[in-house]
């Protein structure tokens, strides 16, 4: 059976991949329940609705699971590649209808002072609308850079560019989106 090379991942990572590759179906439950979150905050963070970057987590880890046994080596990290899919599959819900939030969204915290929600809430909200003027190469690389956490090699392999443009894209949309947030007063 093939190695897998997880940049990263440990050596569970490892086994569920090889388990799940061979038809394991407890494997990736394993590997789901690991990347769920994650695979999550990409979709929402692409611009969708907490209801829509779940169905979109969900659609994602079926398309893994289909294309796992051809999952290799060169294809980078389990997570980079999650994150490709993920984003692919954001972009395709992005276009067949525009994101609708949520009500909860919209309600305060019942443990936190209501004016400090307020301003949280705000601060949020404008950061959002921002990230959601930002070109999506651009916006792809903020986020799974500064939400999600990736390196730049796994960021690299995730959207199949060279590292040299993720240094690029995420300069470019770390001053387009402080500029943004300048122009809507909420710049720090």
């Amino acid at each position: 059976m093939t190695q897998v090379a997880l940049c990263g991942g440990s050596d569970s990572d490892r086994e569920w991949v090889i388990r799940a590759q061979a038809g394991d179906k407890t494997a990736f439950e394993q590997l789901v329940r690991r990347y769920q979150r994650l695979v999550v905050g990409v979709a929402y963070h692409q611009g969708l609705d907490l209801a829509a970057a779940e169905d979109v987590a969900q659609e994602t880890f079926v398309k893994a699971w289909l294309a796992l046994p051809h999952f290799r080596e060169s294809a980078g990290s389990l997570r980079a590649w999650l994150c490709r899919i993920a984003i692919n599959t954001a972009i395709d819900a992005l276009r067949r209808e525009r994101p609708v939030q949520a009500l909860e969204e919209h309600l305060p915290d019942r443990n936190s002072d209501p004016d400090e929600q307020v301003e949280a809430d705000a601060r949020v909200e404008a950061v959002r609308r921002a990230l959601d003027q930002l070109p999506s190469a651009g916006r792809a690389v903020l986020v799974l850079r500064e939400y999600e956490g990736l390196s730049y090699a796994e960021i690299a392999a995730a959207l199949n560019i060279p590292p040299g443009t993720v240094m690029s894209r995420l300069s470019y949309a770390r001053s387009r989106l402080r500029a943004l947030l300048t122009e809507m007063g909420e710049a720090t």
